[in-house]
Formats: structure tokens, C-alpha cells, sequence
């Protein structure tokens, strides 16, 4: 009879090896169908496997290989998210095993049935979730798990606490750090990147952490990198928000929430924005950045991600419990959401019309304007000293005096400035022309539409792409009318935008009486 414990068995040990595939969020490894441990530990295709070195440990999903190009029998591949977690270097020594479940899946399957999940059972889940120890598919179920009404208002508290508290918080240690969010669905509303220069101006502190498109064509963070670096280091942000009362950077460097970026990995394919996740998703990325005050922009209308005014106060509602709970002050706005705010759809266009804001140019979108200094002022009555109704007219000072403008370019310059010409952007030189098919007026204009024609022209990606309105809504129009021009670098993404343009052009042309109505609380 052997002797040796099953504790006392060597692992087995393989090569590490980059696999240069971007996984998005997922850790997944990469194992030859003929390698001996593949074949002696049982692996199976999609199963999961932990992968320890040097005092770290990760788990992934096992993908199987025929091709030695990608690993060979004596090596594990990783994606890329995922060896950037092992710290090591290629061909380094690791070892692989059969993983464990993870410790929450018996309250992840108590809400697959339908149960209540306390704030024990979330912080679990999320804590699994940020550590990466689910699959896609156990991700997925989760998501759709917790689905629509799936979630009661105070799960959605718990999942909230449960995501700021896996990751870094921030701590400003002065009373008021203020935030504006949108949450999303309107093309061109790059009104943070207004907001943020007015109320920094003014003098009260505004680091704002902000987002890279999923699905749409231009995310605040990737319009912003059109003007600056904005992958800036925890400490250089700190700094940068202590001299200039502000910054505009993208989130994920800062390890907020690292929870909910999982998440919105599986969310977004499936198009699944349920109110409970929405909640969560950016209250928690708020408060974990140290905000204290928060004003929440809710658009509404026919192509938005809100229809009707009954949908926009159930989540207000909700909104404002769970910010509540976490003694969060909320100030939730309903606005405007019939159309595009702006003329243009894409980072270069969208940081066109904010530069021209910021600079006061007669070519600027009045739109933008207008809801960028009605929020500014939502922010600013937030301070203590200025009195209620006042903010309004304070923004406009600040913007129409050009301190915002002032400010913007101080925080550019501290964030590492790009070249940026808004009077001659570096737009996309393949382009395509919309026109108005008859004469009329403009009734309808297609939010989904556009945002998905600027994708298929290449933004983000392709900065310099996308969609140029022309008209906007109540525009009388004569036959042959440009509604809008497409831009794209690509003759295959500007013939892919073409395509969809034929399906549907985004636009309604009727009577000036067809032109919806929205009730808003501006």
C-alpha cells in the first residue's frame, strides 16, 4: 500500500504562455488536447482550473487546443487579463489543478430558484464575481437571475454595499465631492465634459471617473482621449484633483467597483439593463469614488432607455432608497431624451461640440449647452453657500466669462494634452450623405438608429468616425435636405453604415404637430 497522501501528490506543472487574445473580463487558459496532464487530470473543454504561481492564483476556463501554434503539449496558455494577473513572465513554471466551485454558487443557485438573497449571500457572490472565479456562463446566470423584479429593493441595497466594498474607495476627506451620471441611451450627451469644468471652476471638487463605450459609439472617457490622456495612475489622479478641483479619467485604472465591470461584460451582449442592476452598477461606482452628492440625469423618450414618465419615477424611486441607505445625497433630473443632444455622434464630433461650447462659438449646440449649464447648477446649488435657484446663473457666468474654458485646458494640460483642432477636426475622410426623402418637418429621430450607424462607421474605435447631424427636431426640411453626413476610416466599416442607413435612416419626416412631446423637469 502507498504511503503518499493525496495532499502529498505534486501538481502538475507546465510552461506559461501568453495567448494574446483579448477575453474581455473572462480569465480563460489555453491547454493542448494531447498534453499528458490534460489527458492524466481529466480536463474538460469549459471546465474551470486553478493556475498557481509564485504565491498568486487565479481561476480560468479551460479552452482545449489542436494547434501548437497557440500552446504546446508542455505549456498553459493565458489570455491576456489573465496573465497580466500572475505577474509573471512568459515560459515561467506554474502549476494546474482541478478548480473548486466557488464558495457562493449554492446562494447563486437559491436565486436561480427564486429565493431572497440576504447581504451576506450577495457579498459572496460579488466577492467570487470581482475575483474572477465565474465562468461566462455562471456570470450569465446570475445576471438574468437577477433580472427585471427579480431583485426587491433592498437586495438591490446589499448588492450595492456588496460592490463598493470589494474594491478600492476613495476618500477625499473633505465634505463635499460632488458627481454627475447619466444613465445612458442618448447618443452625443457628452455634457459631464461641460459639467465638470463650470463646477470645478467654481471651486468645488469634482473627480470624475468616467466610463469607455460598451455598445454605443462614444463613452465620456473616449471622447475625453481625444483632448487627453486619460489612463492616469490612483496617485497622479490624486494630485491632479487636488491642484485643479477636478479630473475627467477613465475608471478602470482606479479599481472602483471592479465587480460591476464584470458584470456589464455579460449585461451588455445580452442588452440587459434591469433597474435593480442599473441601481447598483452606478451607485456603486459613485460612492466608491468618494462622491457625496450626486446628480442623476434620467432621460426619457421613444428611442431612449426610459419611454414614459411612470417608468422614469419607478426608478427614481428606487434611485433614491438605495442612495438613502448608503446616506448618499441624490438629485435625480428627468430630461429630454426625444433626440441626440449635439451635433455630433463619436468621440472627435462629441469633443467638436464641447470645445465649442467651452469657447462660446456661435456654431456651438445650443442643446448641449443648454442641459450641461442646468445641470452644472443642479451641482453647484449643492454647495452650502449659494442659495436655491442661484446655480443656473452662476454656470452661465462661469461658461460665458471662459473660467470653464480656463479649466478644462488646465486639466488637459495635467492629464497630458493631445493635438486637438475643433475648428479642423481630423474627421474620418470616407463619408456618405443622408438627405431628406420629402419635404415636411423633422418628427422623429431614431436614438438606437444613429448611435448604431456610428458604430458601424468604426467608433469609438475609430476616433475619428461617426455621424454629423445636420437636422434636429421641429427642422423644416425641403426635399433633398442633408439630414446628416457619416464618417468612417474604413471603405468596410463606411460601406457596413451604408447598409444600415438603407434599412432605416433614423429619421421621421411629417407635420410640425406629429413632433412628440416630452414632460421634463428642467
Amino acid at each position: 500500500m502507498s504511503n503518499v497522501t493525496p495532499e502529498a501528490v505534486s501538481p502538475a506543472r507546465l510552461s506559461l504562455r501568453l495567448v494574446r487574445i483579448d477575453t474581455y473580463h473572462e480569465n480563460v487558459a489555453y491547454m493542448h488536447r494531447d498534453c499528458e496532464v490534460y489527458r492524466a487530470e481529466g480536463f474538460k473543454a469549459l471546465s474551470k482550473v486553478e493556475v498557481r504561481t509564485n504565491g498568486q492564483r487565479i481561476l480560468a476556463t479551460l479552452n482545449v487546443v489542436d494547434d501548437e501554434a497557440i500552446v504546446t503539449c508542455g505549456e498553459l496558455g493565458l489570455s491576456k487579463a489573465a496573465f497580466a494577473q500572475m505577474g509573471v513572465e512568459d515560459g515561467h513554471t506554474v502549476t494546474v489543478s482541478q478548480a473548486e466551485p466557488p464558495e457562493s454558487m449554492g446562494a447563486l443557485n437559491r436565486k436561480l430558484g427564486g429565493e431572497r438573497l440576504d447581504r451576506e449571500d450577495f457579498r459572496a457572490i460579488i466577492q467570487d464575481v470581482a475575483e474572477h472565479h465565474y465562468s461566462k456562463i455562471e456570470l450569465t446566470a446570475f445576471v438574468v437571475a437577477t433580472h427585471r423584479d427579480e431583485l426587491d429593493r433592498e437586495e438591490v441595497y446589499f448588492l450595492t454595499e456588496a460592490m463598493i466594498d470589494v474594491g478600492r474607495r476613495l476618500d477625499w476627506h473633505e465634505p463635499l465631492v460632488v458627481d454627475k451620471h447619466c444613465i445612458g441611451g442618448i447618443p452625443g450627451n457628452r455634457t459631464s465634459m461641460l459639467v465638470l469644468p463650470i463646477v470645478a471652476a467654481h471651486g468645488t471638487l469634482f473627480p470624475k471617473t468616467s466610463s469607455r463605450a460598451i455598445t454605443s459609439p462614444a463613452g465620456t472617457a473616449d471622447t475625453m482621449e481625444v483632448l487627453a490622456n486619460v489612463e492616469l495612475p490612483i496617485e497622479q489622479l490624486h494630485e491632479i484633483v487636488r491642484t485643479h478641483r477636478g479630473c475627467l479619467a477613465w475608471g478602470g485604472t482606479a479599481n472602483l467597483s471592479p465587480a460591476d465591470d464584470v458584470l456589464i461584460s455579460v449585461e451588455r451582449p445580452l442588452s440587459l439593463d434591469s433597474p435593480g442592476q442599473m441601481v447598483a452598477s452606478i451607485l456603486s461606482k459613485k460612492i466608491a469614488a468618494g462622491s457625496t452628492h450626486l446628480v442623476l440625469d434620467i432621460p426619457i423618450g421613444p428611442t431612449a432607455k426610459v419611454r414614459s414618465m411612470p417608468d422614469a419615477q419607478r426608478l427614481r424611486r428606487l434611485f433614491e432608497y438605495v442612495a438613502r441607505r448608503m446616506k448618499l445625497s441624490l438629485d435625480v433630473v428627468i430630461t429630454d431624451g426625444r433626440q441626440p443632444i449635439g451635433f455630433g455622434i463619436g468621440p472627435v464630433l462629441e469633443a467638436r461640440d464641447v470645445m465649442r461650447v467651452l469657447e462660446n462659438d456661435p456654431r456651438a449646440p445650443a442643446d448641449l449647452r443648454q442641459k450641461a449649464l442646468r445641470l452644472a447648477g443642479r451641482l453647484i446649488e449643492c454647495d452650502p453657500d449659494v442659495r436655491g435657484g442661484d446655480g443656473f446663473a452662476i454656470a452661465r457666468d462661469i461658461l460665458d466669462s471662459g473660467r470653464a474654458l480656463t479649466k478644462m485646458n488646465n486639466i488637459i494640460q495635467a492629464q497630458g494634452s493631445y493635438s486637438f483642432d475643433h475648428n479642423h477636426p481630423d474627421l474620418g475622410a470616407l463619408t456618405f450623405e443622408v438627405r431628406a426623402p420629402r419635404a415636411g418637418v423633422v418628427t422623429g429621430i431614431d436614438n438606437l438608429q444613429l448611435a448604431r450607424m456610428a458604430r458601424f462607421a468604426g467608433a469609438p474605435k475609430v476616433k475619428s468616425a461617426g455621424v454629423d447631424l445636420m437636422c434636429k427636431l421641429g427642422d423644416v426640411v425641403d426635399v433633398d435636405t442633408l439630414l446628416y453626413r457619416v464618417h468612417a476610416g474604413y471603405p468596410s466599416d463606411l460601406e457596413f453604415a451604408r447598409q444600415a442607413s438603407h434599412k432605416s435612416c433614423g429619421y421621421t419626416i411629417g407635420l410640425a404637430e406629429d413632433v412628440p412631446h416630452v414632460f421634463v423637469e428642467f
